[in-house]
């Protein structure tokens, strides 16, 4: 149940103690002592000292996971009902309550309310994960900083990372999101913050909220009782909503523009890599550099900033450790490796909390024909544990995860090495000395976790594992479609049930990472074009239900062996797909009807349905699953008439269907604009497609990114207006330009109507054109007037240049788009 993994503090409650804190109707008597908080029976690598909180969504239970987790040796639950039969369950803790998230989230604040240190609480619509890292960045050489793990600033997430909270820990960092009002004030019970910083307010979430000053006013709650406040001054919206909740803290509102604010900010200038910030402070003057030269991220270091100033920094301190600011691997990628490897990259961050989280991910990931796992891990700095119970509870970790093989680095996990029971073991005191010795290229057929601490560089050990074939890729935000099908789960009732589709390769996303992170969420069906796309994913490990929208009579078989379940839409498939079912003696293979209301595409007519009762009655090879159709126009107004014709056909027709059998026929009919605009046809089930992957069917749909086409300046010379661009001199120049080459072409995908100015791509944020024809493999775009050099990124379409606008200029549609990516473009999957 959930998607956390099972978080350890280092200090210990009893039974008995939790019981009391949580207000637990107890049953069982058995004495037991708690460490590890579980929500995710997924995630479980300590039973005998867990507490399983069976929380309670719209989609899942964790009532039904007691029992799993029983046979694996947990017997510690908080529940909201008692199992049945209890005698089922000897020597257990069932610590009974109403709510077992309000339980969850009271024993945290209990925990939390236990040290009197300064803590950082974060909000905002975005920078929260960035300035929490950032601010562990600045303040950890100083004391010993507990932060949330990665982006864990949910109702579930927050009380997970209080618990981290130990007898070393010094300083308190911890987000806190919400996605609706009335949330934020059960997290300030759990976090009561010392310091507050609110980064910015925007759209995300805001279709929970009637107005943005009505989100920030309600984020600001996070803020009651604290000894400061931090936010933008120059921010009208958050200068606002400070003044009407009347919040009494002391407020360090930095200014661009005020030079009456308590930190101003007199100067920001921006160099070719790096920006140079000035300020003064309440009579202190200072200034730093980051590496960084984008908005967000000067925005960003100045909440850092103010924070280190009120926890006293010197400004030489300040000016020093800003300069090493590290870019966030807070994504976790999976990248092809060399020999046939798959390799996740987690480095650069690296504790007891972080490793477990990579660890369920790569757990998650079936194998395939992947032959082990394997795992790269630095010391772990910082832990507040002894080192001998730090790495008896990480070799738990990597036992309980089916760690094949481990390759440890540093001097302290060498000395524990005898606590790591597997199968094959390394140990080297320096990522140089394991990158000289010959373990990197030994590595074959294996799915390799690399998980390091900052100081350990292991960026270099990815750079030396992966497969580099070309310099453009495509990246995959697979915590962009997670939060996607999440939106689109909020619009249904829990009872509603969801297909995805993934055909086409998952729209070129890559059908294999992504139908693993839809099956990891629990949805209903996943939908593929052909048979063979289905096969794909059975043979990597799939197992959730499969739809076949378009079966070839050639794959009767392979839909047999593999229970893909194929749509029919008419007589004389179904006849076909009956005689082929009866040869191999097989009954109740499930089907899917499909109803021809409009579309004129494929389907049996309305008026099929009293002659397909009968044959459908007359053979028990085949049962019919669910009846659906398709509409038209769903995301067009325009159509809305022609839409409720459909819906009445439909529901005309499936009633009919319906009549001829006992069992419930599940029917679908909405698609991913359907599911936002007619809610009232959700029906049992819908299906969701081009809205997972970030792209809008409709113009007001807040949604994430997922497809980030990027690519290389090769290289870059300057030519004159007398000179010519590209095949046929078709690029003339009007001007002396810059103009730079990059290596994509319309065989990676990128269409040739886009060339000869026709649309652009983004070089450091900014607009650089097309210039003359786009050739088969390199194309070249004006880069005049932009600071960038050869080696820079360039975006094709992305968050900041979504793919309709080349879609919109095509005259074409976005799924052509993104679906036409060549196979050559290297795919890289990241997750939050």
């Amino acid at each position: 149940m959930g998607d956390f993994t099972e978080l350890q503090t280092a200090m210990t409650y009893s039974i008995d103690d939790i019981s009391q804190i949580i207000n637990a109707e107890r049953h069982g008597l058995c004495q037991a002592t708690i460490t590890t908080l579980l929500t995710d029976s997924r995630s479980l690598c300590f039973p005998q000292e867990s507490l399983f909180f069976a929380l309670q969504g719209p989609r899942r239970d964790g009532h039904e996971y007691i029992g799993e987790l029983y046979g694996h040796g947990v017997r510690n639950f908080v529940v909201s009902r008692l199992p049945e039969p209890m005698d089922s369950f000897p020597e257990c803790n069932f610590l009974l309550v109403r709510d077992t998230l309000q339980a969850l989230q009271t024993l945290a604040a209990f925990h939390r309310a236990r040290f009197s240190v300064p803590v950082v609480g974060i909000t905002g619509s975005n920078g929260k994960t960035v300035i929490k890292e950032w601010l562990y960045q600045l303040l950890e050489p100083d004391r010993h900083v507990t932060r949330s793990p990665r982006s864990y600033n949910s109702q579930i997430g927050v009380p997970l990372s209080a618990w981290l909270m130990n007898e070393q820990t010094q300083l308190g960092i911890f987000e806190a999101g919400i996605s609706r009002k009335d949330e934020m004030p059960r997290l300030w019970k759990v976090i009561t913050p010392t310091i507050g910083v609110i980064s910015n307010i925007g759209q995300a979430h805001q279709e929970n909220f009637s107005s943005l000053q009505e989100k920030c006013i309600e984020k600001l709650k996070l803020f009651r009782g604290c000894d400061v406040i931090i936010y933008d001054g120059d921010n009208t919206l958050i200068q606002d909503c400070v003044n009407k909740t009347v919040v009494t803290a002391r407020e360090i509102a930095w200014s661009r523009k005020n030079q009456e604010k308590p930190l101003f900010i007199s100067k920001i200038e921006r160099g070719q890599n790096s920006t140079l910030v000035e300020y003064r402070f309440i009579g202190l003057v200072g200034s730093y550099t980051i590496p960084f030269t984008d908005d967000a991220s000067i925005e960003n270091s100045l909440n850092c900033l103010a924070v280190c100033l009120y926890l006293m920094m010197t400004p030489d301190t300040i000016a020093r450790r800003m300069a090493t600011l590290e870019p966030l691997a807070m994504r976790l990628e999976v990248k092809d490796g060399k020999n046939g490897c798959i390799v996740v990259n987690d480095s650069y961050s690296n504790d007891v909390s972080s490793l477990g989280i990579a660890l369920d991910f790569m757990a998650r990931r079936a194998e395939g024909k992947k032959s082990g796992r394997t795992l790269i891990l630095s010391d772990i700095l910082q832990s507040g544990l002894s080192n001998s119970e730090l790495y008896r509870r990480v070799a738990q970790l990597i036992e309980g995860r089916g760690i094949d093989k481990l390759i440890a680095i540093g001097t302290e996990i060498m000395q524990s090495q005898k606590r790591f029971a597997v199968r094959e073991k390394h140990f080297f005191e320096t990522t140089q000395e394991f990158l000289k010795s010959d373990i990197p290229d030994s590595l074959r057929d294996e799915m390799v976790l690399v998980k390091g601490a900052r100081v350990f560089r292991f960026e270099q050990i990815v750079e030396r594992l992966e497969l580099k074939v070309h310099e453009t890729i495509l990246e995959v935000n697979l915590h962009g479609i997670a939060e996607n099908l999440e939106r689109y789960r909020s619009m249904l009732s829990p009872d509603t049930r969801m297909v995805c589709m993934v055909k086409a390769s998952a729209y070129g996303a890559g059908a294999i990472e992504v139908a693993r992170t839809l099956q990891d969420r629990k949805v209903d069906y996943l939908a593929v074009a052909v048979a063979d796309e289905g096969c794909e994913l059975r043979r990597a490990g799939i197992n959730t239900g499969i739809m076949v929208m378009n079966p070839e009579r050639t794959s009767f078989n392979t839909l047999f062996d593999w229970k893909l379940e194929p749509e029919v839409y008419s007589f004389g498939l179904l006849e076909a797909l009956i005689h082929a079912a009866e040869r191999r003696g097989i009954t109740g293979f499930p089907i899917h009807i499909k109803i021809d209301t409009g579309m004129h595409r494929l389907g049996f007519q309305p008026s099929d349905m009293e002659r397909l009762v009968k044959r459908l009655e007359s053979q028990n090879s085949l049962v019919p699953y669910s009846v659906f159709s398709h509409f038209v126009g769903s995301d067009s107004s325009g159509f809305d008439d022609f839409t409720h014709t459909q819906a009445a056909l439909f529901k005309q027709a499936a009633d009919e269907l319906q009549a001829g059998f006992e069992h419930h026929i599940i029917r679908h009919i909405c698609n991913s604009a359907g599911i936002e605009r007619f809610p009232q046809y959700h029906n049992d089930m819908v299906r969701l497609g081009l809205g997972l992957y970030g792209i809008s069917p409709l113009d007001n749909s807040p949604l994430s990114n997922v497809f980030t086409l990027k690519t290389t300046i090769l290289q870059i010379r300057t030519l004159e207006p007398s000179e010519t661009v590209g095949y046929s001199r078709r690029g003339v120049l009007k001007r002396t330009s810059r103009i730079a080459a990059i290596p994509i072409g319309y065989a990676d995908g990128l269409d040739r109507h886009l060339g000869n100015g026709h649309a652009y791509c983004l070089v450091g944020g900014q607009k650089a054109w097309y210039v003359g024809n786009i050739c088969m493999d390199v194309c070249m775009i004006d880069v005049t007037g932009i600071d960038c050099q050869e080696g820079d990124k360039v975006e094709i379409f992305g968050p900041n240049l979504p793919v309709s606008m080349l879609s919109d200029e095509l005259g074409t549609i976005p799924y052509e788009i993104i679906s036409t990516i060549s196979t050559r473009v290297k795919r890289i999957y990241y997750t939050e």
